[in-house]
């Protein structure tokens, strides 16, 4: 696995690529700015470019932009943006412009080595990954629309793990599931949000987070 860092934090930056190294990935490339980014993933053709979604000189959403363009010039290349905040419109744009191997997860989640590193890889894998405490706010932003009104408690935990890229089997596991009820519990959430299921849990991701976007303005 080999991935190109893009951080403008120096600190972070090399503490990024201290504990992917150790976890056994290649980091082929350290920068602090979206067009040293750009150089470096053509250059090097990472499997993965992990960046900050704001980045000199705007500090605004320059690792979406870059995300944007990597996706156009080397859609081979994963990307997993990282952020301080919890900014679901941009979790939004970046995965609407980016259907596979795209993720959005909080600088947080970085001292959680073993999540970092999973979310590299379903990235690198053409997945979709997005943050859950970023999965939480827009469903419950939304508890009081109609739709989702109509959704059991236990059917929303499915929503949210579904955002947040989990497969039928890992759902199983982490709520300690039959395969066969967490699908049963899928096709009602599909049946009643009106979303024909998908066997690609990338679309199926899109599919759910593009229904929360439909229904509500996320500020």
């Amino acid at each position: 696995m080999r991935v190109v860092i893009a951080e403008d934090e120096v600190l972070l930056r090399e503490g990024l690529a201290r504990l992917l190294t150790d976890s056994g990935i290649q980091v082929v490339a350290t920068v602090g700015t979206a067009d040293d980014a750009l150089r470096e993933v053509a250059k090097h053709r990472p499997n993965v470019l992990l960046a900050d979604v704001r980045m000199p000189p705007t500090q605004t959403d320059e690792g979406l932009r870059l995300a944007v363009l990597v996706g156009e010039r080397h859609p081979e290349v994963g990307v997993l943006v990282l952020s301080h905040f919890i900014e679901p419109r941009l979790t939004m744009q970046l995965l609407e412009r980016r259907s596979k191997g795209a993720g959005y997860l909080l600088k947080d989640r970085v001292g959680q080595v073993g999540t970092l590193v999973e979310a590299i890889y379903r990235v690198a894998a053409g997945g979709v990954v997005v943050d859950p405490t970023v999965v939480s706010t827009l469903v419950e932003k939304q508890q009081a629309a109609e739709a989702l009104g109509e959704l059991s408690a236990r059917e929303r935990e499915l929503l949210g793990l579904m955002a947040e890229g989990l497969s039928n089997s890992a759902i199983s596991e982490r709520l300690v599931l039959s395969d066969k009820t967490v699908e049963t519990h899928i096709r009602a959430v599909f049946t009643k949000l009106g979303l024909p299921p998908a066997r690609d849990d990338s679309r199926r991701v899109l599919a759910v987070l593009k229904y929360l976007r439909a229904t509500a303005s996320y500020g």
